[in-house]
Order: structure tokens, then sequence, then C-alpha cells
């Protein structure tokens, strides 16, 4: 027998009795680490967490028991507002269908050299990131994630497809254990990208460059050509007496 389906009928096994023994703690505090566990067997990771998403903006805890220095970063500052900013956040927002996404493909183009992926994912650790989207209800929707840290590798293809492959049972499970979180709920309000200087196509090219959009990557988003969206950039900086990203993000989103 080839080696590599040996290895691979080992996974789905483990993943199997994992993921059978998670379903019947549906409903009990310990379906979550058991969730996780089944999770693991098809790709280790180093961390686990979920938010909700409200219709109106707001966002709130969905699952993330972490030390408490690590909370306040990867919670207390996220839902503080950072979260507008997060593609998972972006994704979800204007499409609640259930599936399974991977952050580098959805990630804007200049993402990993944003200021927000300087200011929250390098101080959470986070390297790379995964996540189960689900329909809560009518007014939210999560995304449980999967995290790998500082030292581990980046989620690889073969991981990468099985996730996918077997996206609809765990989200169809997590599904279950928090249908109707948020509803009636008090979550943030969100951080509100404005400025009483700026206009409104202004606020929108502030927001695409926060979010970890090019300059290339912005003029295709708003249609504009690449030298119009230099000139804007260059106007908002003077308008705000600022010279980088770093002091814009702490304009809006320190």
């Amino acid at each position: 027998m080839d080696q590599s389906a040996t290895v691979n009928e080992a996974k789905l096994g483990a993943f199997a009795t994992a993921f059978a023994e998670s379903v019947t703690a549906i409903g009990q505090t310990a379906f979550p680490d058991l969730l996780a566990k089944a999770l693991q067997a098809l790709g280790p990771f180093g961390m686990m967490n979920g938010f909700y998403y409200t219709a109106d903006g707001g966002a709130g805890d969905l699952y993330n028991m972490h030390d408490q220095k690590r909370h306040g970063v990867i919670v207390d500052h996220y839902l503080d507002g950072a979260y507008v900013l997060d593609p998972f956040y972006d994704a979800v927002k204007g499409d609640r269908r259930e599936r399974f996404l991977a952050m580098r493909a959805i990630a804007p183009d200049d993402f990993f050299d944003s200021e927000y992926f300087r200011r929250h994912y390098r101080t959470t650790g986070i390297i790379d990131e995964v996540g189960f989207v689900l329909d809560l209800g009518a007014n939210s929707t999560g995304v449980l994630s999967a995290s790998r840290m500082e030292g581990e590798p980046l989620f690889g293809a073969e991981e990468l497809g099985l996730f996918g492959l077997f996206g609809p049972m765990v989200c169809a499970a997590a599904r279950k254990h928090w249908q109707g979180l948020g509803d009636g709920a008090a979550p943030s309000g969100g951080a509100r990208i404005e400025h009483p200087l700026l206009t409104k196509r202004e606020t929108e090219i502030v927001t695409l460059i926060l979010k970890g959009h090019s300059n290339l990557s912005i003029a295709a988003v708003l249609d504009l050509s690449p030298n119009t969206v230099k000139v804007h950039r260059r106007q908002i900086y003077a308008k705000l007496k600022i010279s980088s990203q770093a002091e814009l993000f702490h304009l809006f989103l320190a």
C-alpha cells in the first residue's frame, strides 16, 4: 500500500473518531475543545478562536480561551474595533454562506505588509489562519478559526484541502452548538473609519488602505486609475498631517 495513502487513512480515521465524539457534546462546554481535537487530526494548529458579527455591523465573542495577556490583544482590542479590518469579517459581511475560508486566499494584496497585520497578527503570534463560516441565525454570522503560530509552518495544500472537504460537517456541528448567538445581544458597535476633513471618496480609500489594499488594488475596487489613487492618498495624508500608514492606523484605530 502507498505510504501516503496509509497516512491519509490514519488522519481520516482519527478525524472521524474525534469528530463523532465532538458531535455527542454539542450544547455542552466540552464541544469546542473536542471539535478542535478533531480538526487537529486534519492539520495541527496552535490556537482555535471564534467571533460572531451582527447584521448591524457589531461583533462579539464566539469562543476564545487565552491567557489574559493574549486575550487583551486577540479579543479585547479586536472587539474594540480592529475587526472591521479583518479579511474574514470583510468576507462574511456580504456573504453569509457557510463555507471554509483560507486567510491567504481572501486577504488583500498588501495585507501582510499592512499596519493592521503588524499591530494585530504579529502581536498575537498568528502567521496563518483558516476559518469556517457559520450561519447563526437572522442576526449573526460566526467565524470559527484555526491559527498557526510563530515557529509553525503555513497550512499546506493537503491540509487546506481536507479542511475544505469536511467544512460542511464542521459548519453544521458548530452551527448547532452556537445557533442564535448574537440574537438580542449587545455586541461591540464597531470602529468608524471617518474624519470631518475627509470626503466620502477619501474615506473609502482610507478604509481600503487600512485593510491592506495596494494602490493598484484600490484602483480596481473603486474603478479609478492608479494615478488618481496616488493623488487622493497624498491629499489624505496632507489633510490629516501624517506621513505614514502607522500614523493613519493610530489616528483611526489605535
